[in-house]
């Protein structure tokens, strides 16, 4: 069959070749590629910032952000053949911490984790592929090729999670009416959706005026802004920062209400803060009584709120989201951003 795949630490070496077909000892499930989606990671890994190959071989399999149709499901329970299904990303470590040994793998703490298509394990991109049947999440099926936007979709899920666990839990009175989104990518649109369905005032911030992120913001029922987050005219309950973008993090916690939280999902991009005194933003956090959280990646639970949000958004909304479709001999077109761009996906075969 063919894969995709990349020798990591190594620019230049990602291409489409054969591979043999999945080892059975990977999983019950045997699954065929629909779809594949193209996100950060898999750029920094093609291009030799990332990543590490499974265990005695030089050569990794890409993708972690799969949808695909069940050919065979084994001996699994509630899968058939011919359900969509998208497969877990990360695997908790052997060893176990406290955490992965109670499936909060997303919490690891001795980061002995392995990650589909990114760390260790071979990844989605390719035509066929073996999944455990506990690491197999059904979508509906009426989502068809959108089933792609699952993975992206958990990483919201956990933020929205981690951002009640600070703000409704015992540390104070709270209730927030409205929500800054940093970013108008695929995290911060799916974070905006997210927070739309909890009913909340959701606005949206982003460098560009024009294009498709405005009106797929004014769509989903949110309101955007181009200027900076020190020129909104008000100050945001919650603030989701989805751009790692340093001076867009600085001018965030400056600028979230008192007792408000702040919940970092961008990593590592961008500029550092310009301007910023770190003393004065952390004393505005203590004075403020704010809360500052990261999150990243997500486990099982993570993965079932994501697939009810998507289940119960507009799918022609969903559909404006995916920008282009790319089939997998075009990986080098799929790897590189065009103006316009949301959601890149590779698509191996029709839903």
């Amino acid at each position: 069959m063919k894969a995709i795949t990349v020798e990591p630490m190594k620019a230049g070496t990602a291409r489409l070749e054969e591979v043999a077909e999945p080892d059975a000892r990977d999983g019950a499930v045997l699954v065929e590629a629909i779809a594949v989606g193209v996100c950060g990671t898999d750029v920094e890994i093609v291009e030799g910032k990332y990543g590490w190959a499974p265990p005695g071989r030089k050569r990794l399999v890409l993708g972690h952000e799969s949808l695909g149709r069940v050919i065979d499901p084994g001996p699994a329970k509630g899968l058939e053949k011919g359900d969509l299904v998208v497969g877990i990303v990360r695997r908790p470590d052997p060893v176990p911490c406290s955490n992965c040994a109670v499936g909060e793998w997303d919490m690891c703490h001795n980061g002995q984790y392995t990650e589909r298509g990114i760390k260790e394990i071979d990844g989605y991109m390719s035509e066929r592929w073996r999944i455990e049947p506990e690491y197999a999440v059904k979508v509906d099926s009426s989502l068809g090729v959108l089933g792609v936007l699952l993975e992206p979709t958990t990483v919201v899920a956990k933020a929205w999670e981690q951002v009640a666990a600070m703000g409704f839990g015992r540390r104070s009175f709270w209730e927030p009416r409205n929500v800054l989104v940093t970013g108008a990518g695929p995290i911060g649109l799916l974070a905006a959706l997210l927070g739309v369905q909890r009913g909340l005032d959701v606005h949206v911030l982003d460098r560009v005026a024009s294009g498709p992120k405005p009106d797929l913001v004014k769509a989903v029922g949110a309101t955007y802004h181009s200027t900076s987050v020190s020129e909104l005219g008000f100050e945001p309950d919650i603030i989701v920062e989805c751009t790692g973008v340093g001076q867009v993090v600085a001018e965030s916690l400056l600028k979230v209400a008192a007792g408000g939280v702040v919940c970092l999902t961008g990593v590592g991009r961008g500029s550092a803060a310009v301007g910023a005194d770190a003393g004065a933003i952390a004393a505005g956090v203590v004075l403020r009584n704010n809360v500052i959280v990261g999150s990243v990646n997500a486990n099982r639970r993570h993965w079932y709120k994501a697939a009810q949000a998507l289940a119960r958004a507009d799918r022609k909304w969903l559909a404006r989201l995916v920008t282009r479709r790319e089939r997998p001999e075009n990986l080098a077109q799929a790897l590189e951003r065009e103006p316009d761009d949301i959601k890149v996906v590779i698509q191996f075969r029709d839903v």
